[in-house]
Formats: C-alpha cells, sequence, structure tokens
C-alpha cells in the first residue's frame, strides 16, 4: 500500500508539475500576442490621431473661406438692398410729378376704354355660352324622352315573357320558346339547397309584407346571392362554359317560402352567349 500511495503521488507531481509547464508557456504566448497587439493598436491610433489634425487644418481652411464668402454676400446683399430703395425712392417722386400732368388723363381714359372693350366682349362671350347650354338642355330632354321610351319598350317586352300565375305560365309553355321548372321551397337550416333544373336554389330570407326576398343560386362551383329581389321581378344569369341565360321568376311569397319558375333555353347552341358566368 505505501509504494502505491508513493507511485500515485510521483504520478500526480510529474502531472502537476507538466501542466504548470504548459500554462507558463501558453501565458508567455498570450503575454507577446498582447504586447504586439498594443503596439500595433498604438501605430494605428497615431497615424489615425495624423490624419486626423490633417483633416481639422483642412476643414479650418475651408471654414476660413466659408466665412470671408459670406461676408463678401452680405455686403452685396446691402448694396442690393440700398439700391432697390433708392429706385423705389426715385419711381414714386416720378409718380409725384406726373400726377397732374396729362399723362396721367390720357393713361385713365385708356384703361376705360379697355374696360369698355372687355365688359363687351364679356358679354357676348356669355351670351353665346348661354345658347350653347339651352342647346345643351334640349338635347339631354330629348334624349331622356327616347330613353323613358326605350325603358318602357323593355319593360313591356320583359312583362310579356313573365307568368305571374300558372295560367300565364301554361301559355308560355304552349309557346315551346323555353323550357319552364316551377318550384315550391322553404327555408331549411339542415338542407339549404334545393335543386331545380341544372340549377340549387337556398331560400335565405323572405319578407311576406314588402313582397321581398334573397336568395342563393349554386351553379355549378358557383354561389351567386341575389338580396332583396320582389314578386314577379325576373333574375337573370348565365350558367355554363356557354353562358345559357337563365330567368328565375318568384310568384308567392310567404313566411320563409317562396314559390315560383326557373326557365331555361330549349336550344343550347343558339342560346350560347360566351365562356364565362356572371349574374345580371
Amino acid at each position: 500500500m505505501l509504494r502505491a500511495l508513493a507511485v500515485i503521488n510521483l504520478v500526480l507531481v510529474l502531472v502537476l508539475g507538466y501542466g504548470m509547464y504548459s500554462m507558463k508557456g501558453s501565458l508567455a504566448d498570450r503575454i507577446n500576442d498582447v504586447e504586439s497587439t498594443s503596439h500595433k493598436a498604438a501605430s494605428d491610433a497615431d497615424k489615425k490621431l495624423t490624419d486626423l489634425s490633417s483633416d481639422v487644418r483642412l476643414i479650418n481652411n475651408r471654414v476660413g473661406v466659408t466665412s470671408t464668402e459670406l461676408a463678401r454676400a452680405r455686403e452685396a446683399s446691402q448694396l442690393l438692398k440700398r439700391q432697390q430703395e433708392q429706385a423705389a425712392k426715385e419711381l414714386s417722386n416720378q409718380l409725384a410729378a406726373k400726377a397732374n400732368s396729362t399723362d396721367v388723363d390720357t393713361l385713365r381714359q385708356e384703361a376705360t376704354t379697355k374696360m369698355d372693350e372687355l365688359q363687351k366682349d364679356s358679354t357676348a362671350k356669355i351670351g353665346t355660352v348661354s345658347t350653347d347650354l339651352n342647346g345643351v338642355k334640349q338635347d339631354l330632354v330629348v334624349a331622356r324622352e327616347e330613353w323613358g321610351r326605350q325603358l318602357v319598350d323593355v319593360k313591356t317586352v320583359l312583362s310579356e315573357g313573365i307568368a305571374k300565375n300558372s295560367g300565364e305560365l301554361a301559355q308560355l309553355r304552349k309557346k315551346g320558346e323555353r323550357d319552364y321548372f316551377e318550384f315550391d321551397i322553404r327555408k331549411n337550416s339542415k338542407q339549404p339547397l334545393q335543386r331545380v333544373a341544372d340549377v340549387q336554389l337556398a331560400l335565405l330570407k323572405t319578407d311576406p309584407k314588402n313582397h321581398k326576398y334573397s336568395v342563393s343560386i349554386q351553379v355549378d362551383d358557383n354561389r351567386l346571392e341575389k338580396r332583396d329581389r320582389t314578386t314577379n321581378e325576373p333574375v337573370q344569369f348565365l350558367i355554363g362554359r356557354d353562358e345559357l341565360r337563365y330567368e328565375l321568376v318568384v310568384n308567392s311569397i310567404e313566411k320563409d317560402r317562396i314559390r315560383g319558375y326557373i326557365s331555361a333555353p330549349k336550344d343550347k347552341v343558339l342560346s350560347a352567349e360566351g365562356p364565362k358566368l356572371h349574374v345580371q
């Protein structure tokens, strides 16, 4: 045991000595690096200080030049101000000297004549503008009357193509121009969409007192909402790639219930209007 302890102590002493020796060498290297860095930093600082001194001298020289130029500009400004004051004073004296002369009377007469001519010219131009405005007003009245007649014609055509009851719907069917699909839809939160022809309808709300309703129209992957529509009002929309024009008409509005029909074109080819979907 004693020999073992002695061997262990010897090993520890050797390890400790080697560690101290290594630490001493590393410390010496670090001290050398620090000294080298300090010398370099001092050298750089001296160089920067020299450059800064040069810059300061250059700035001082420039400031001196700027101060001189500023003084010259101030003197020139004061001289210009004195010259302006002198010119204004001379002009005032000249006007005062001519206040009672014939030149002033002549100038006054010329000014009066020019004002009269300008007034006459303005009056003539105002009269021309008034005449043009009257013509524009008359054109607007004619255009409004023509638009009103066209609107009445359109409403008449729409009214003739709308069925307000089952009898009128039967008459439209006899014409054979379009297909008609009747519906009776109630508001249903569990199953809101109900298929009618090629579309699906969902009743959103009704206002029987004011004869208004709101519906959602599902067409392919697009949903369209039409709000606050009235009884027997045609609601047109285009569906499909060929943009076939469909028309929805509600004839009866009750609490959470609407009844009416959807009309669709019979000839899909002739009725095609384009390749996109929108609602009117």
